[in-house]
């Protein structure tokens, strides 16, 4: 808890239950809904950052491609809006992850999530996107003493496998960069991360995109897909789209392809804003190189300070809901609030006073994998990018370029990897799905408690293959 008398929930009195990043008078106007049937070359299903890129890079790539995107609600309005905008060149979820899964790809891997940031940052020039875009890296913190050795190992094996930019800090060197007591150590990964405003972010796609002629239908929901003689077509509440090919950018909701919906756990997420600091309270906690910061613990937790000076903090639990559903009413959870609060102060007692002014939460496409996958449907008409587990604000892009690759038909460097024509194991169905969550995060909050040390349960879901993350 935080230090004094101060009661930290006593700070979440007066925020705003919705996303900070949402809550912006640049935000745009929606566009209108399609009604009537449409014909074009390529269909986009989605309106966040996996279908902004795909019709983006699918113009950029031939810009006579007629392309049309429809989008359930309004583009950005989901996790491509709410997350925290760290944008991260990884495209596995972590070198450790990627190296674990596809040993003799992981060289490649890095060097394409590094080309693909460096191509992300480039777009954003050439369409003129402003979206807070810095390129601070991430510190992992180590909060318990187990941490910090295995920190001390990650250092050493990024450096052994060619990693490029990480760098350990010691107790001293982190907290010279952001100073919290709870900090003994850290791994600074220079430049394979950005901070951004995301919902900027996809704002400014849809922008680039209706400049470059894609149509856009919002509060437009694919409802249906169905194979025709020349393509496929989707149904909609007021009309049908045609197309010669589609990629489905849906991620946590359920996919047109029923058969790819077993591979999905949707899981919650959830976050606070503070109020701007002061510069008093900003010199407190250092922070000059505004770095994005995440702890180390099974359940972690993930902050950064935004372009006006708040403190974004969140992350720790992962909620899923029997069932596997997306709804409204789990947007917000007032337990996990209340917990985060508390951790916020006792991270940085040297702000107990400051406010939240923002709380929110939306639902994250879990895979077992912790990394996107990839794939065709409907004899090669479909493609689907999904999966991102948390970690789709940089490799969305990535994922994008795979699917436009896969309607080509074509083979290229991303269309030969292990890791794009692989698949996850998918999750079992309920109850069991239910049940094995609830003991793998009850085995995860053991481990941390235990210095880290991972019981069979853990042990037994490492040598499956099989994950629960966020």
């Amino acid at each position: 808890m935080a230090t004094g008398a101060m009661n930290p929930v006593k700070a979440l009195s007066d925020a705003t239950p919705r996303p900070y990043w949402l809550d912006d008078p640049s935000r745009p106007e929606a566009l209108p809904a399609l009604v009537g049937d449409e014909y074009c070359d390529l269909l986009v299903v989605g309106g966040g950052y996996t279908g902004l890129w795909t019709a983006l890079n699918a113009k950029e790539r031939d810009p006579a491609r007629d392309v049309v995107l429809i989008e359930g609600q309004e583009s950005g309005w989901a996790a491509s809006g709410r997350n925290g905008g760290f944008c991260a060149a990884s495209l596995t979820h972590g070198w450790a992850n990627g190296r674990a899964r596809w040993p003799a790809e992981l060289t490649a891997l890095e060097e394409l999530g590094h080309r693909n940031l460096d191509g992300l940052e480039a777009a954003l020039a050439r369409h003129g996107i402003d979206c807070d875009f810095e390129r601070t890296g991430e510190i992992d913190v180590a909060t318990a003493p187990h941490q910090v050795h295995e920190l001390k190992e990650a250092a050493e094996e990024a450096d052994s496998l060619g990693v490029r930019d990480h760098v350990f800090l010691d107790r001293d060197a982190v907290r010279a960069e952001v100073d919290s007591p709870t900090f003994l150590a850290g791994l600074w990964n220079r430049r394979g991360v950005a901070m951004l405003h995301p919902a900027r972010l996809a704002w400014g796609l849809k922008r680039a995109c209706l400049a470059l002629g894609v149509r856009i239908y919002e509060h437009t929901p694919g409802t249906e897909l169905s194979s025709r003689s020349a393509g496929v077509a989707v149904r909609t509440p007021y009309g049908r789209v045609f197309a010669r090919h589609a990629a489905l950018g849906t991620n946590a909701f359920p996919s047109l392809v029923r058969r790819l919906r077993p591979y999905i756990a949707p899981v919650y997420d959830y976050a606070l804003m503070t109020e701007p600091l002061t510069p008093e309270q900003l010199a407190a906690v250092g922070w000059q190189r505004r770095q994005g910061l995440s702890d180390s613990a099974n359940h972690f937790h993930y902050f950064r300070l935004t372009a006006d000076r708040r403190i974004l903090w969140g992350g720790y639990d992962i909620v899923y809901r029997y069932g596997g559903g997306v709804r409204a009413e789990y947007d917000h959870h007032p337990a996990t609030y209340r917990r985060l609060a508390g951790h916020f102060f006792r991270c940085f007692p040297q702000l107990e006073g400051v406010r939240f002014s923002h709380t929110w939460g939306g639902a994250i496409d879990t895979c077992s994998r912790f990394s996107a996958f990839f794939g065709t449907a409907h004899r090669g008409r479909v493609a689907y990018a999904m999966g991102f587990t948390g970690l789709g604000v940089g490799a969305t892009r990535f994922g994008a370029d795979v699917m436009l690759d896969l309607l080509s038909g074509k083979r290229t460097e991303r269309t030969e990897l292990e890791m794009v024509r692989s698949k996850p194991l998918p999750f079992p169905p309920e109850p069991v799905r239910s049940v094995g969550i609830g003991i793998t995060q009850w085995a995860m909050t053991r481990a941390d408690a235990n210095g880290g040390r991972r019981n069979l349960w853990l042990k037994a879901m490492d040598r499956a293959g099989l994950g629960f993350d966020s």
